[in-house]
C-alpha cells in the first residue's frame, strides 16, 4: 500500500459519522423500546471502533494487519450477539411495540448515515485488505438492515401492531453481521497465508 492518505481520510470521516450518530440512535432506541434500534445503535459503536483500529493499523506490516482483520471478524459478531440477547429479552417478557414514528425516522436517519460512508468507503475497500473491506461490508449491511428498520416501522404504524416486526428485522440485523464478519475472516486468512 504505497500511499494510505486517502484511506485513512475515507475510514477517518466514517468513524465519525458512525460515533455521531451511535450517540443519537442509542437514545432514541431506549426511548422508543425497540430491539432493531438497539441492535443498531451498538453496530454504530462497533463501526466506529473498528474504524479506528482500521487507522492504527494502516502502518502495521501486512501480517499483522491480516491479523488484526481475524480480530475484527470476530468483533463484527457483537452487534448480533446483543441483538440475540435483546430479542431473548422481549421474547421472554413479551412487551408492546416501539413507537413506529421513532423507528421510522430514526431508520431514515441511519441510512442516511450509513450510506454515506458506504460511498466514502468504496472506493478504497479493495486498497486496504481485510481491514478496509470490514469496515466496508459494515457500512453496506447496515444500510441494509436501515431499510429493514424503515419497513419494521411503517408495517408497525400501518398494518401490524406489534412488537414482531421489530424483534424480525433485530434477527436480520445479527444475521447480516454474522455473514460480514465470515467475508471478513476469509479475506484475513489468505492475506495472512500470503503475508507469511
Amino acid at each position: 500500500m504505497e500511499d494510505a492518505g486517502p484511506i485513512r481520510r475515507a475510514v477517518a470521516w466514517a468513524g465519525g459519522l458512525n460515533l455521531a450518530y451511535f450517540g443519537v440512535e442509542f437514545a432514541v432506541a431506549l426511548t422508543a423500546g425497540s430491539v432493531a434500534l438497539f441492535a443498531d445503535s451498538v453496530d454504530f459503536l462497533e463501526d466506529a471502533a473498528v474504524n479506528l483500529l482500521i487507522l492504527v493499523a494502516l502502518a502495521w506490516a501486512p501480517r499483522a494487519r491480516a491479523r488484526l482483520g481475524m480480530g475484527l471478524a470476530a468483533l463484527l459478531l457483537v452487534p448480533g450477539l446483543a441483538t440475540l440477547w435483546m430479542a431473548w429479552t422481549r421474547f421472554s417478557a413479551p412487551a408492546s411495540a416501539p413507537d413506529a414514528g421513532l423507528l421510522t425516522l430514526t431508520g431514515l436517519g441511519a441510512l442516511a448515515v450509513n450510506l454515506t460512508a458506504a460511498f466514502i468507503l468504496a472506493g478504497a475497500r479493495r486498497e486496504g485488505g481485510s481491514l478496509t473491506r470490514a469496515a466496508f461490508l459494515s457500512a453496506r449491511n447496515d444500510a441494509l438492515a436501515n431499510i429493514a428498520i424503515i419497513g419494521a416501522g411503517l408495517v408497525t404504524a400501518f398494518a401490524w401492531r406489534s412488537a414482531w416486526p421489530d424483534l424480525i428485522v433485530g434477527l436480520g440485523i445479527a444475521a447480516l453481521n454474522a455473514d460480514a464478519a465470515r467475508e471478513v475472516w476469509m479475506a484475513a486468512r489468505k492475506e495472512h497465508a500470503a503475508a507469511a
